[in-house]
């Protein structure tokens, strides 16, 4: 999945999470970039056991064996108000705690972040692992001309 970029060593991959939701995600979104998926790859976490992601991660995170960072769509249920549905062929990811509000460096709230724990099985008996996932959803604003169907961003 790696492309020619040529990495510094040492180099990681370290946005914040203000990078994220309005550089990132806005420019997914509003599809400026189409290079932006060479650095944040559009997959579906849902459909996938959490050790095959590593893999799929973007040219700038490909070689970071803590994070890796995706965009994940919107499944036709969200999008009709329904919940996401987490489950995967090998278990399912359960939230943890409360969602969080990000905030920009002028202190407005621009996202919601979802930490999320994976479990092997089938709920409420899955077994507990050590694979953690954040997920953020920027905050539908005019200002920020989001549609309403926006993709996630899952880290």
């Amino acid at each position: 999945m790696s492309g020619n970029l040529l990495i510094p060593p040492g180099y990681r991959f370290y946005p914040t999470e203000e990078e994220l939701l309005s550089f990132y995600l806005v420019n997914k979104l509003e599809s400026r970039r189409l290079d932006i998926e060479r650095v944040i790859p559009v997959v579906d976490v849902y459909t996938c056991d959490p050790s095959q992601l590593p893999p799929m991660s973007g040219d700038a995170s490909i070689r970071d064996p803590e994070q890796w960072f995706f965009f994940c769509p919107r499944q036709e249920r969200e999008t009709q108000g329904g919940r996401p549905a987490r489950t995967t062929p090998f278990g399912y990811w359960k939230a943890t705690g409360s969602p969080s509000y990000v905030y920009s460096s002028g202190n407005k709230v621009i996202g919601v972040k979802k930490t999320m724990v994976f479990y092997r099985g089938r709920a409420p008996n899955g077994t507990k692992t050590t694979w953690k996932m954040n997920e953020y959803k920027a905050l539908r604003e005019e200002a920020l001309g989001l549609p309403a169907t926006a993709p996630r961003l899952c880290s």
